[in-house]
């Protein structure tokens, strides 16, 4: 799941993570209400016994409107085990105030930190630390 409120980036880490291959379905949306929207299929994602694919792997950015990624991991832990199936979430930023990285740090949610822009290597290095060889 890719949770940033700019089409370009998503467009983007899109493309970047169909070359990498890792994944056949990708879900996007534009701020962390979005992505809780997605989780408890609520929303726009409400429909009568719809089940939508529970993303393994979340990368957020920080700093969106409506709700940021801060806002977002607030509410994330007060869901229902069921609805966090996300093994892994990712922070991504083009923030480089050390006072993020050492908050991403201090949340166990969030399982690292990691500049943009998202390209094959980045998305190899995701893979390798937190899922095994992705090769």
């Amino acid at each position: 799941m890719l949770v940033d409120d700019d089409e370009a980036t998503n467009f983007i880490n899109r493309r970047i993570i169909e070359k990498a291959g890792i994944t056949d379905h990708i879900e996007v949306t534009y701020n962390g209400k979005q992505a809780l929207d997605y989780l408890c299929c609520r929303g726009k994602y409400e429909k009568e016994g719809a089940q939508f694919p529970k993303p393994m792997l979340i990368l957020m950015d920080i700093n969106m409107p409506v709700m940021d990624g801060w806002d977002f991991l607030t509410a994330y832990r007060e869901l229902d085990s069921n609805k966090k199936n996300a093994k892994i979430l990712v922070m991504l930023t083009t923030s480089f105030t050390p006072y993020d990285k050492i908050r991403a740090e201090n949340i166990l949610e969030i399982s690292g930190f990691q500049s943009k822009p998202l390209d094959l290597t980045k998305v190899s290095r995701i893979m390798n630390t937190y899922f095994g060889d992705s090769d």
